[in-house]
């Protein structure tokens, strides 16, 4: 694994936001809406937990929950936040870090780009800590999302798939679509049992971030996004797909 900086990952840059209000206070929510039926109780672990924001909203499921973060300032703000009841944090790479397996919801949102081997990462998940009952939920931002094609056409960025300046000084390796990311849990030996795509997307974040800020959108519309997602996961904002343990698992 090249040598990062994860602190300063997390950092905005010129190009973009690490996190956007719209990631917060739409997308969060609507994540746990659509991942919520897949939670099997029990324990739960959250790989890239960040400030805790995704983690607080996991409470009202688990009362054990273990958060992995590679950013040690990410780490510290979290644990700040939500302080250690019912909450390990662990400081650590998914690469190194040492983990009791038996994990019965695992629970990994806009990560797997950012990692330098996601099929080894994906392999630990299936052969070491999922447990024999539990579900893995992948998230990741969308290739095909309309925003980005828009950004083609635009000539912001060259291909769907590309990956910005400001996407790669926050540490993206890669930008998923459906196919690949199915393709890369199904080499680490994962059982996809669904596939899905939460929110109908065709502006940026950044966009978003000013419309919200007036009454042009209403609940209702930002309603019919999600719905229309679930019609079209391939022009969604995130793409995400529920996971059982595969025959790789030990």
């Amino acid at each position: 694994m090249a040598n990062r900086n994860f602190d300063v990952e997390i950092k905005d840059n010129a190009e973009r936001k690490y996190a956007y209000g719209f990631d917060f206070d739409v997308i969060h929510p609507l994540m746990i809406r659509s991942f919520s039926p897949f939670f099997v109780s029990g324990r739960f672990l959250e790989l890239g937990s960040f400030r805790g924001d995704f983690t607080k909203r996991l409470r009202d499921f688990s009362d054990d929950i273990t958060c992995v973060e590679a950013s040690k300032e990410a780490m510290h703000a979290a644990r700040d936040a939500l302080g250690i009841e019912g909450i390990s944090y662990v400081n650590s790479t998914f690469e190194t870090a040492d983990l009791r397996g038996g994990f019965d919801t695992i629970i990994m949102t806009h990560v797997l780009e950012h990692l330098d081997d996601p099929v080894a990462v994906l392999r630990r998940v299936n052969n070491e800590w999922l447990s024999d009952t539990g579900r893995f939920l992948l998230a990741c931002p969308n290739a095909n999302a309309p925003s980005r094609q828009i950004a083609v056409k635009m000539g912001l960025i060259t291909h769907n798939s590309a990956v910005t300046t400001g996407e790669r000084e926050h540490g993206h390796r890669c930008t998923y679509a459906l196919d690949t990311l199915e393709r890369d849990a199904t080499e680490a030996g994962l059982k996809v049992v669904a596939r899905s795509g939460v929110f109908f997307k065709a502006l940026a974040n950044f966009q978003w971030d000013q419309l919200l800020q007036t009454n042009i959108v209403s609940d209702e519309y930002l309603e019919g996004c999600y719905k229309l997602g679930q019609h079209y996961p391939d022009l969604c904002s995130t793409i995400f797909l529920v996971c059982e343990r595969g025959r790789g698992g030990l």
